[in-house]
């Protein structure tokens, strides 16, 4: 099954490469690497404000974490043309808004990771650093980058 049949049977349409917010590209390629800057959650659209730990559960950190990784996947498929391109998910990197005693920011994070293995089988399983900070741009709840190497 192709990547984007497997897209298709989980219901996913990727979304395009979104404006980024500040002075930065939303990727990078430099030779078979391809650098994906940090994706924000968005729920309908808007940014999804909250914090793990006092106004959000891991739950909805994981359902957040795995919106980012179909934004992310929408990136992918513009900067390596095509997802069927891509050899391996090769690292991610979260970043979870949580309240200080929260320590469950790698739960949060396996929203993105299954999502991924998921949709690229071996190839998506990655190496991953999943963090809890104070704040992230904009009051979102979490925010994703990611490696990837390509063909």
């Amino acid at each position: 099954m192709s990547i984007e049949q497997r897209l298709q049977a989980l219901g996913i349409t990727l979304p395009p490469v979104a404006v980024p917010a500040a002075s930065y590209l939303p990727f990078v390629r430099t030779g078979k690497l391809i650098f994906l800057s940090g994706h924000i959650a968005k729920k309908d659209g808007q940014v999804w404000v909250g914090q793990l730990g006092k106004t959000m559960t891991t739950a909805e950190g994981q359902q957040a974490a795995r919106a980012i990784a179909i934004d992310l996947m929408g990136t992918l498929a513009v900067a390596a043309g095509g997802l069927d391109k891509v050899q391996r998910i090769v690292k991610v990197m979260s970043l979870v808004n949580s309240t200080p005693d929260f320590t469950e920011h790698h739960l949060v994070t396996n929203g993105c990771s299954e999502l991924l293995a998921e949709v690229f089988g071996d190839a998506g399983r990655h190496a991953r650093s999943a963090f809890g900070v104070a704040q992230i741009p904009l009051g979102s709840c979490v925010e994703i980058e990611l490696i990837a190497e390509v063909a």
